[in-house]
Order: C-alpha cells, then structure tokens, then sequence
C-alpha cells in the first residue's frame, strides 16, 4: 500500500518528487526506497516528501491540517498528504457550535489532536483538544 503511495497513479507522485527536488528516486519491489542526487538538501527534501505519503496519524499526536471539507456534523481536516479525518461538531470548541461555518471555512489551517483511528482506518480528530498545545509539539507544523 505504501508503494502504491509514493509512485502514485501512473507513475504520477514519483515524478512530483523528482521535479520538486531534483533528486532520482528508485522503490525496488521490496519497497525499498533509494535516492539520488548531487545536492544533499534535494535528497532531504525528497525523504521529507516521502516520509509525509507514507506517515500515518498517531493516536493522541497533534497535527497542523488544513480544513478540506465542511458537512453539516463537522469538518474533514487533512493532516497529512491524502489522509483526513473528521472534527465532530463537538470537538470544535468548548461551547455549544450552532453551525461548524460559524468557526470553519474551507482552507483554513487548524491544530487538532487524534482522538482515535478506527478498524476502517477512520481518523477523529478534536480542534478543542488542541487548545493549548506547545506549537514544538505539533507533529508538521509549517512555518
């Protein structure tokens, strides 16, 4: 599955990684990974990249995401590359939140705590538990 990943549809993903970076990167059927490249900020860059398609959200871990879909029960908020979980409703605020567009938008950048990964692989995700956290740590803080 994680092979799958990192080449994408078609080859699609491997060749982003290799444009962005510059850097060559091989997946051997084992799915080892190796790169290549002169410049080592280019293979660094290229891990970083790597490592975000194959992470998986930890249990407890708080997570910098971005809000990609509002519902009426909550928002989806991705936390890393293609992995998104859903913040209930309940978990926005410490109030009561009549309508999750009254504190959400779409795009918004938002810190949230993983409450539980489920059987299915479903991520709960809580905003409110993330009140407070030290932003050194937030597992992909950006900037």
């Amino acid at each position: 599955d994680k092979i799958r990943d990192i080449i994408g549809p078609g080859g699609k993903t491997i060749r982003a990684i290799t444009e962005q970076t510059g850097c060559v990167v091989n997946v051997d059927d084992t799915g080892r990974v190796t790169l290549a490249s002169e410049n080592p900020m280019s293979i660094t860059r290229a891990r970083q990249l790597i490592e975000g398609l194959t992470a998986e959200a930890e249990v407890g871990a708080t997570y910098h995401g971005i809000v990609k879909r509002i519902v009426d029960f909550g928002a989806f908020v991705e936390i890393l590359p293609g992995t998104d979980g859903l913040v209930h409703i309940s978990e926005l605020e410490e109030g009561r939140v009549e309508r999750v567009s009254d504190v959400l938008r779409e795009g918004d950048d938002v810190v949230v705590k993983v409450l539980n990964v489920d059987q299915s692989g479903k991520i709960r995700l809580s905003r409110k538990a993330a009140f407070g956290v030290d932003p050194s740590q937030v597992m992909n803080m950006r900037g």
